[in-house]
């Protein structure tokens, strides 16, 4: 089984991206190559596209899907905080809108064999671009107790994370912990039953979140990312954004307040002394979140919320 073209709120994202022919667009997180697609057709004809995605089946997919636009498009594989580097490299000074959907693909939790999905039973890698070190395993055999807990806390938020990792620790004493199945079940063991039963999602979802975040550096890249954003768009350009979880909309919101309201006087004071320029510009004021049809034909759309920006 391929990849899919099922896209998050591809309609609300193709909206406010506000394209036209000859802009200068990127997809930050190629995926499906959904969006991409929608993308370089709302460009053409002399529009152009850049996809990045540090997956490189997801760069293979994405040859294949956009082979019939290849003049304009041009692929790479890498992480999406590379994007300065990749425009500079080219010659590009500034794009005219930038899309970065957070979530993972529905191919890497089916198909990618990388210890994903607590319903499978896999290699503990979690590595989005197999190029990297660190991997899952790692982390769960090799990470002292108390570092486990900060990464289930932090980046999972998981309440149990002081039980889980005690956990762990204890059953990699007698034998390494190898596959997603095995530390799902871990996981589950580790949380009072009352936690367990009854609950909208797996017990195991929040630490596999927070395993896949370390792994990969999602929030660290993603702060990183957003700090420069303004300077890769031309004026009038569109930032969008489709985040999945509160840690990572929470990084996207506060740049985007600091970007557009950064001024640091008093409250009191007339005028502005601090000589803030606003740089971005929120399209509306609340994230966007997908329709009740949406949802009951992709479930995995449920938590995502989509920002959209204009550089001023």
């Amino acid at each position: 089984m391929g990849f899919e073209h099922t896209s998050v709120m591809s309609q609300e994202v193709h909206e406010h991206q506000n394209l036209k022919p000859g802009n200068i667009s990127v997809d930050c997180t190629l995926g499906g190559a959904g969006h991409a697609l929608a993308t370089i057709k709302a460009i053409l004809p002399d529009g152009f596209l850049i996809g990045i995605d540090q997956d490189l089946e997801a760069i293979d997919h994405a040859e294949k899907t956009l082979q019939p636009f290849k003049e304009n498009v041009r692929l790479f594989h890498n992480n999406f905080s590379d994007l300065p580097e990749i425009l500079n490299a080219n010659g590009i000074k500034g794009v005219n809108s930038i899309l970065l959907d957070l979530g993972f693909s529905l191919n890497q939790l089916k198909n990618g064999n990388r210890g994903f999905s607590f319903n499978k039973n896999e290699p503990l890698d979690m590595r989005m671009d197999i190029r990297n070190d660190l991997t899952a395993f790692e982390i769960i055999n090799s990470f002292q107790e108390d570092e486990l807990i900060n990464i289930f806390f932090k980046f999972g938020e998981e309440k149990f994370s002081r039980r889980i990792a005690k956990r762990i620790v204890e059953t990699r004493r007698d034998t390494p912990i190898h596959t997603s199945s095995e530390l799902a079940q871990i996981i589950t063991k580790a949380i009072p039953a009352k936690f367990v039963y009854g609950q909208r999602i797996h017990p195991a979802t929040r630490t596999f979140q927070a395993l896949r975040i370390a792994v990969n550096r999602e929030l660290e890249r993603l702060e990183t990312f957003m700090e420069i954003v303004p300077s890769l768009l031309l004026k009038g350009g569109r930032l969008c954004v489709i985040s999945f979880h509160s840690l990572e909309d929470r990084i996207v919101k506060q740049a985007l307040r600091k970007f557009e309201g950064g001024c640091t006087c008093p409250k009191n004071l007339p005028i502005c002394l601090c000589g803030f320029v606003p740089q971005m510009k929120s399209i509306f004021r609340k994230p966007l979140i997908p329709t009740k049809e949406e949802i009951a034909l992709n479930p995995m759309a449920r938590s995502s919320k989509l920002r959209v920006a204009q550089k001023v």
